[in-house]
C-alpha cells in the first residue's frame, strides 16, 4: 500500500504561518505534534515547499509572492462593525442657483451619466454638488486632484499597517462600491496620471490588478468633474497649473455644464443668509456685478468671485468695520487692483468716503 501523507502542503503552510510570514524550529516542533509525525519529516517538507525559502539554520521565509497572497487574503486588520455615513450635512445657508437642480435630477435618477462643470473659481460648483448629495442623502466622496494625483491615490494600494502589508481602498473604489457620487475637484490640473478613470468613466468599474479583483459600480455610483477651464488649458494665466486633458478622457463626459455667478438678487439673497443684519449686501453684490461686466468686457484682470463676498460679510461679522472688512478681503489683489475696486466701492456705497478715512 502506497505511503498517504498525513497532511497536505497547504494545511502545512497554513499552520506555520499563522501568525507570522516567519518560520522557526520551534514551530517545526509543533507542526511535527499538531499533526503527529517526526520533526524530520515536517524539516524536510518544508524545505522542499516553494513557498519558503530558508534565512539561516533554524529559520525559513514566506517568498514574497506568497506573502503578498496571504495578504490579500487576510481580513482588514482594523475591521470595522458598521461603515461610516459619507452623506454631507445640509447647509441652512445654502442657496440653489445656477446648474443645481439638473445636477441633482442626475444624481437622484441613479442613472451612471458622469456630468463636467466648468466655471470660474468661487462661484459655487462644488457646494452646489455636495448640497445636492445631502438633500438627496446619497454618500458623496470629494477627492481633491493635483499634477501629483496618480492611480495609487485614486484607486488604492498596499498600506503598512500594524507591521503588516493590507491593501486599501482609495475613494475611487470606495466610491464605486457605496454607489457614492464621486466629485474629482478640480479635474484640470491632472496629469496624464488621470487615464487610470477611462473605464470607470465607461460605467464598466475596475480590476485591481495588484489584488486580481474586478469591482463593479455599485447602484447609483456616478462621477462629477469640477474644473475653472474645459480640460483645454487656461491660456490668459488666471489659472495657472492647469493642463490639457486628453480628448478621449473629456469624450467620457456626456455633458458639460457652464456655471456663472448667481444673478444680482440670488447672490444677495446669499450673503443675508450667510450673515444676518449686514447693512450693505446689497451695495455688494451692485459693486461685484459692475466689477465682473468690466472683466468680460476686458477692462479689469481680476473678478469678485461669490466666494470673496461671503469672505467680506464674515469679516465684517467679526470686526464691525465695513471698509476694514472690504480691504482685507482685497488685499490678495496687487495694489493697483486692490485701489481700483476701493475706488469703485465708494461710488457705490454713499455711506463709505474712501478720501476721508485715507485722510484719517
Amino acid at each position: 500500500m502506497p505511503f498517504q501523507a498525513k497532511f497536505t502542503n497547504e494545511e502545512l503552510v497554513s499552520f506555520l504561518t499563522n501568525d507570522s510570514n516567519e518560520v522557526t524550529s520551534s514551530q517545526i516542533n509543533e507542526a511535527a505534534a499538531h499533526f503527529g509525525v517526526q520533526v524530520q519529516s515536517v524539516t524536510k517538507r518544508v524545505n522542499k515547499l516553494p513557498q519558503f525559502r530558508k534565512v539561516t539554520r533554524g529559520k525559513w521565509q514566506l517568498t514574497i509572492a506568497e506573502a503578498l497572497e496571504k495578504t490579500y487574503q487576510a481580513p482588514s486588520v482594523e475591521p470595522k462593525e458598521e461603515r461610516t455615513s459619507l452623506v454631507p450635512e445640509e447647509d441652512s445657508n445654502f442657496v440653489k442657483f445656477g446648474n443645481f437642480n439638473d445636477i441633482k435630477k442626475i444624481i437622484k435618477s441613479k442613472v451612471f451619466y458622469p456630468a463636467f462643470i466648468t466655471g470660474l473659481s468661487g462661484n459655487g460648483k462644488t457646494f452646489s454638488v455636495e448640497q445636492a448629495c445631502a438633500q438627496l442623502k446619497r454618500e458623496f466622496i470629494r477627492v481633491n486632484i493635483t499634477i501629483e494625483t496618480d492611480e495609487d491615490d485614486l484607486i488604492g494600494g498596499f498600506r503598512l499597517v500594524n507591521g503588516s502589508t493590507v491593501w486599501h481602498n482609495g475613494p475611487v473604489v470606495e466610491a464605486l462600491e457605496r454607489g457614492a457620487t464621486l466629485l474629482l475637484d478640480e479635474i484640470d490640473l491632472a496629469s496624464n496620471k488621470i487615464l487610470c478613470l477611462q473605464s470607470i468613466l465607461e460605467g464598466k468599474g475596475v480590476f485591481l490588478k495588484k489584488i486580481g479583483k474586478h469591482v463593479l459600480p455599485a447602484k447609483g455610483f456616478n462621477v462629477i468633474a469640477t474644473a475653472n477651464t474645459k480640460g483645454k488649458g487656461s491660456d490668459d494665466g488666471r489659472f495657472i497649473g492647469t493642463n490639457v486633458l486628453n480628448e478621449a478622457f473629456l469624450e467620457r463626459f456626456p455633458v458639460t455644464f457652464e456655471q456663472s455667478y448667481p444673478s444680482v438678487a440670488i447672490e444677495q439673497k446669499i450673503l443675508e443668509k450667510e450673515c444676518e443684519d449686514i447693512p450693505f449686501c446689497k451695495n455688494l453684490v451692485d459693486w461685484a456685478d459692475i466689477i465682473r461686466k468690466t472683466f468680460f468686457d476686458g477692462g479689469v484682470d481680476e473678478v469678485i468671485s461669490t466666494r470673496r463676498l461671503v469672505h467680506i460679510v464674515r469679516a465684517y461679522a467679526i470686526w464691525g468695520d465695513k471698509l476694514k472688512s472690504i480691504q482685507v478681503c482685497l488685499n490678495r489683489f496687487d495694489d493697483e487692483t486692490k485701489s481700483a475696486f476701493l475706488d469703485l466701492y465708494d461710488k457705490v456705497d454713499a455711506d463709505v468716503d474712501l478720501a476721508e478715512e485715507n485722510d484719517s
